[in-house]
């Protein structure tokens, strides 16, 4: 699914984070991935972390940080980070741990899962701190609360189905 040019970066180790598209760029920092046309103003932020389930192979992360710059750059509204249930670091709780350090005024932990299942109904609420079934809660930052919300996994979507038919076309295309 990936262009040429992000191929080129990942096989000569280059990091996504850092390549640009169109005018337009991310920097990550460690796991924070802000557009580097954000400025240090005081407007509000929003905190984004995304959740990728995590493997011992690289394209899990790999997926999960392109995404994670790609947001970044598109939304800056969003100081965006990533975090993993297992095996790849940091983990869901260490990312946590990193937006305590930010200046936002909401946390959305956003799961890069296809479907509902164990992980996205039982183990991230808990770990987030979550009862099961409920998607909002709140998030303790430099001694105030600050809104924590839970968003839905991707699901069905007609941009998934338009995905699958273009990869079916690229399949295809290879005959």
């Amino acid at each position: 699914m990936r262009n040429q040019i992000e191929k080129q970066a990942i096989y000569s180790g280059q990091s996504l984070c850092s390549r640009f598209q169109g005018n337009a760029r991310a920097v990550k920092n460690g796991n924070h991935f802000t557009p580097a046309s954000a400025t240090n103003s005081n407007m509000s932020k929003k905190g984004l972390l995304l959740v990728g389930h995590g493997s011992k192979l690289p394209y899990n992360k790999e997926l999960i940080e392109s995404t994670a710059s790609l947001i970044a750059r598109k939304h800056p509204a969003f100081i965006v980070k990533c975090g993993f249930m297992n095996i790849n670091s940091p983990s869901i709780e260490e990312t946590m741990a990193e937006f305590q350090k930010e200046t936002i005024d909401v946390l959305v932990v956003v799961p890069l899962f296809l479907a509902k299942g164990v992980h996205i109904l039982k183990d991230i609420p808990a770990v987030i701190g979550l009862e099961e079934g409920k998607n909002k809660g709140v998030f303790s930052l430099n001694g105030r609360s600050i809104p924590l919300l839970y968003a839905d996994p991707i699901g069905s979507d007609p941009l998934l189905a338009e995905l699958m038919v273009k990869n079916a076309e690229q399949a295809l295309s290879t005959l």
